[in-house]
């Protein structure tokens, strides 16, 4: 399940400059893990939040949040695939 998502990843960071082995780019595929983990924690913050009445003060402002840059959406919630492709093509 989760070896051709890697398997994409790779070929996709290995086109990068400066990436010319494995060991270059599995830094940020770790990042890239790291910050996807970090998404999904603030989501469930914000959502016990919500649910206690309490206030939430996310980490990231978000521009910067893996949701907004990784995953794109549209007003509809669908996933944007013309500004995934802008973002993975910078």
């Amino acid at each position: 399940m989760f070896e051709q998502t890697f398997k994409t990843l790779d070929d996709i960071m290995f086109q990068e400059p400066g990436c010319n082995s494995e060991l270059d780019y599995a830094e940020q595929s770790s990042w890239m893990l790291f910050f996807k983990y970090l998404d999904d924690l603030e989501t469930e913050r914000a959502l016990e939040a919500q649910m206690t009445g309490e206030v939430f003060k996310p980490l990231f402002e978000e521009q910067y949040r893996w949701s907004e840059w990784a995953t794109p959406k549209t007003n509809d919630g669908k996933l944007d695939l013309d500004k995934a492709r802008l973002t993975l093509n910078y």
